[in-house]
């Protein structure tokens, strides 16, 4: 274990573990809901009518809060490491 030098650095790791496991996939999976799915279904909203209860106005509130939130708790969750 390196124990830094003498002017007080902290040690540096020898070797950092980077791969890209299910984890990432699952990040991968959120991004592709949030970029085309949540659009896609904005776009067709009105087509649609209201499926999911909410006005158009709300809809176009809501609807991408949602998969933003889920993204960026995947994203701390995907990068922490146990």
């Amino acid at each position: 274990m390196d124990d830094g030098d003498a002017t007080g650095d902290p040690p540096h790791p020898t070797e950092v573990d980077r791969t890209f496991d299910w984890r990432g996939w699952i990040l991968v999976g959120a991004i592709f809901v949030s970029f085309f799915v949540i659009p896609g279904i904005l776009l067709a909203y009105p087509h649609f009518g209201t499926v999911f209860g909410l006005g158009l106005r709300d809809a176009y509130l809501v609807l991408p809060l949602v998969p933003a939130l889920v993204l960026g708790a995947l994203a701390v969750w995907a990068t922490t490491r146990p």
